[in-house]
């Protein structure tokens, strides 16, 4: 069942960051009910890739969740919400600020309903402030946070990470923060409490030192690919097959190491490289000389001799390669969910690990609306003939 089974959770969202916090709640065990529009529903699942007609997307991001219709732009929509929320711990959302109290739904009119409640309310830019109104989307908070602004290579434009990276740490802030309010609720005797977290703010608390940087000593980051000024030497680097080696050497202890898998004994003596600091300042020098070790040798050998050494690295992984991995099939990184069009369906699987009290058992994502009768029946007594009239006045 997970540790969270007595948790009840309506998630009001759609896409990402605010669904996908409330995905890491069911994976652990919440009744999670997502709460669509009657037409469409989440806007997630009409995004691609799709499997005769289901959005794989859809399907990682809803599953162990239950799904609900309630049109929220009407009036009777907004009182069978209101009906709900006297029935749940949480409500997510993720529309943008104004929206749900024009509706009549935002926290201050659900908390009337629900003294208890804890809403969290996930935005790009935050509830208040001179840009609070504007649409946010995980772009706009790696553009606004300055994180696009310094990845990239240096004489190219900034370019955006290959997933939806302020979307995903975002959800995983808000979980965080659900848990949060609800032991200040629960444990230390608190009231419910509504959470503001931006996607902006999620990535410019990533940012480590590039504010006191600029406070201290005016020193302004700029993007530089590859190389770090943790790493020296570090890069991604080709190997004789093609494939890539990523690797950061940020010690002297493991830089020692690396000089002995490449058999440089000149390097580990050489004075330029004696500490961090210096090596830094030679950086480019010892990645060009890794890259020439690297480029000599398949990336099956250079694991090899860095495995035996001790040096850290990877092999720059597609998807294919983690589907044939033998760690990931050991960790049960990779699911299977049955899904009653596709059949067993591989995903990522459920993290943290947790020894005592693992993830719930997955299940598939809903169909629009499949819980309307069990959800409206088992919290609010509902008659069939009371949920009939709602789903033919547009309602459910």
């Amino acid at each position: 069942m997970g540790p969270l089974a007595s948790l009840r959770v309506l998630d009001l969202g759609t896409m990402v960051a605010g669904p996908v916090a409330c995905t890491y709640l069911s994976d652990f065990g919440a009744d999670v009910i997502k709460v669509e529009q009657p037409v469409g529903g989440d806007t997630l699942r009409g995004l691609g890739p799709f499997k005769d007609g289901e959005s794989l997307w859809w399907n990682v991001e809803g599953r162990n969740k239950r799904s609900v219709t309630i049109d929220l732009r009407k009036e009777q929509g907004q009182a069978l919400l209101k009906r709900l929320v006297r029935e749940v711990d949480v409500v997510v959302e993720n529309f943008r600020p104004g929206t749900l109290e024009a509706w009549n739904i935002g926290y201050a009119q659900l908390a009337q309903e629900n003294p208890r409640l804890v809403m969290l309310s996930v935005s790009g830019f935050g509830q208040t402030g001179p840009y609070a109104k504007r649409a946010g989307y995980d772009r706009m908070g790696l553009a606004f946070s300055g994180v696009m602004g310094i990845t990239g290579n240096p004489d190219a434009p900034p370019v955006r990470v290959g997933i939806s990276v302020a979307d995903y740490s975002t959800a995983t802030l808000g979980a965080f923060a659900v848990m949060m309010a609800l032991y200040h609720r629960d444990v230390n005797g608190g009231r419910g409490q509504q959470i503001d977290l931006s996607l902006y703010e999620t990535m410019f608390r990533f940012t480590d030192n590039m504010v006191s940087a600029y406070d201290q000593l005016g020193a302004v980051r700029k993007r530089t690919g590859n190389v770090h000024q943790a790493a020296a030497p570090g890069n991604n680097f080709a190997t004789k097959d093609g494939r890539f080696i990523v690797m950061t050497i940020s010690g002297d202890t493991l830089f020692q190491k690396l000089c002995k898998a490449l058999d440089r004994p000149d390097l580990a003596t050489d004075p330029r490289f004696e500490n961090h600091a210096s090596r830094w300042q030679h950086v480019h020098e010892l990645n060009d000389a890794v890259a020439v070790w690297m480029a000599e040798r398949d990336a099956s050998d250079v694991a090899s001799d860095l495995d035996e050494h001790g040096v850290p690295y990877s092999i720059l992984y597609t998807i294919e390669d983690i589907l044939r991995d033998p760690h990931y099939r050991a960790r049960e990184n990779i699911i299977e969910v049955e899904h009653p069009r596709l059949g067993p369906v591989k995903m990522q699987g459920i993290v943290p690990k947790l020894s005592e009290t693992p993830g719930a058992p997955p299940r598939a994502a809903p169909a629009l609306g499949a819980d309307n009768e069990a959800v409206f029946t088992e919290l609010l007594g509902m008659a069939p003939a009371e949920i009939e009239e709602l789903r033919n006045t547009g309602i459910v």
